[in-house]
């Protein structure tokens, strides 16, 4: 298992979970109500041009700029 944060450009995979750092954590409740939910499938479609920040990912037929700290949030299984 790895974080999203870590998935190579145009890769998929398959959300596990999405981590709460802290008790009533805002920014996993943010991400699970844009639709980051266990079984969605995911791929990173670009990066930014300084350390790779912010991600650009694909979720169904939205796609979404998060920070690799939001990203790290967001657990993952292999798509099969």
């Amino acid at each position: 298992m790895w974080s999203l944060d870590t998935l190579p450009k145009g890769n998929y995979a398959i959300i596990d979970r999405v981590e709460e750092r802290t008790a009533a954590d805002p920014i996993s409740a943010r991400l699970c109500e844009l639709g980051f939910v266990p079984g969605e499938s995911v791929k990173i479609v670009a990066t930014g041009p300084v350390g790779a920040d912010p991600i650009a990912v694909s979720l169904g037929t939205s796609r979404f700029a998060l920070r690799k700290g939001e990203a790290a949030r967001i657990m993952l299984r292999r798509a099969v």
